[in-house]
């Protein structure tokens, strides 16, 4: 597997990163995704004649999601997985978890993704549930939430690029 020296999910805006992370979780999609078949779903929904005029160079302002794709296919290839190029985020009440622990007065260094599992797995999310800042349902899939982030990011990755509050 490829290693961008920088985190390329950045460079991609968060409805062309849906997009693709929809595909990467299609459960009937080829595996592995790829830019390439990324463009082509995208390609495939758009009729004909609006087909042919995104080909075209366009003037308006926003970049369509096939012209930010056709720039990252340029850079990287069109062999390129996917899954790299969305922007991962840790969901609200793991967010809450991250922040508990971020604010914690006895913490010296920012926590990492490995720190934030060892807090889960020492009660640190039945110690929120408890104190009301987590509902008793939503601390049942943090582990394994935090385990998909550590496998996908490292678990040296800081924590705080994963907090997102809806």
């Amino acid at each position: 597997m490829i290693r961008y020296p920088i985190d390329v999910a950045t460079r991609v805006s968060p409805n062309l990163s849906a997009l693709i992370e929809s595909q990467v979780n299609d459960p009937d999609a080829e595996q592995p995704v790829t830019l390439a078949s990324v463009r082509a779903f995208i390609t495939g929904l758009l009729p004909a004649s609006l087909n042919e005029a995104e080909r075209l160079h366009h003037f308006d302002i926003d970049v369509s999601l096939l012209d930010e794709l056709d720039a990252l296919i340029e850079e990287f290839d069109e062999d390129a997985l996917a899954i790299d190029f969305a922007r991962s985020s840790a969901s609200e009440s793991l967010s809450r978890l991250i922040d508990a622990v971020m604010n914690d007065e006895n913490r010296e260094n920012p926590p990492t993704l490995e720190t934030i599992k060892e807090a889960i797995a020492s009660g640190l999310s039945a110690r929120l549930v408890g104190d009301g800042v987590l509902e008793d349902d939503e601390d049942d899939a943090l582990l394994a939430e935090i385990e998909t982030l550590i496998r996908r990011y490292g678990a040296d990755s800081p924590a705080e690029e994963f907090i997102r509050y809806e």
